[in-house]
């Protein structure tokens, strides 16, 4: 199994590789507007969201840059609650990270959960540096990577700060 089809079971989650029939139910999940305040854009439609996870599922065109994405599945309400996604470079060794949960989900600790699970999984896949992009106004975010085992590094990218984790 490789890392972008492995599925990852937390204690109230699991992590399943990202499959374009996702997209109808993910641009639910997705379409508050105020998930975009601090990454810009706005919410895509179902057909909008099914192009672009035909274009993840395809994999990126550079063979040396591997795409993983899962959408978190809350399993007591067996609905899709988020996404967590890695783009692992450097022959496998670096990954940098991302999360998102709908806005429904929010504060139940989901996110931390499922990040938690990604870094571990990447970890145990021989990842030597996880990264994460967080905006400076974003205390939830910076609080999952936290949580996470990523710290500021004080470089910023983008109007982002960088996160990172050397297991």
């Amino acid at each position: 199994m490789t890392l972008r089809t492995a599925t990852v079971r937390t204690r109230r989650l699991d992590l399943v590789p990202l499959a374009v029939a996702h997209a109808d139910e993910m641009a639910g999940v997705l379409a508050d507007p105020a998930l975009h305040a601090f990454i810009g854009g706005a919410p895509l439609t179902a057909p909008e969201l099914r192009a672009r996870y035909e274009r993840l599922v395809a994999g990126p065109p550079d063979p040396a840059v591997v795409w993983c994405n899962w959408v978190v599945r809350l399993r007591e309400e067996d609905r899709l609650a988020g996404t967590v996604q890695a783009t692992v470079t450097d022959g496998g060794r670096t990954a940098e990270v991302a999360w998102v949960t709908g806005t429904e989900w929010q504060g139940r600790g989901i996110a931390r959960e499922a990040a938690g699970a990604l870094v571990g999984l990447l970890a145990d896949r021989g990842v030597r540096t996880v990264v994460a992009h967080v905006h400076p106004g974003h205390a939830a975010s910076a609080a999952v990577a936290r949580a996470a085992g990523l710290a500021p590094t004080g470089e910023e990218r983008a109007g982002e700060v960088r996160w990172e984790l050397r297991p």
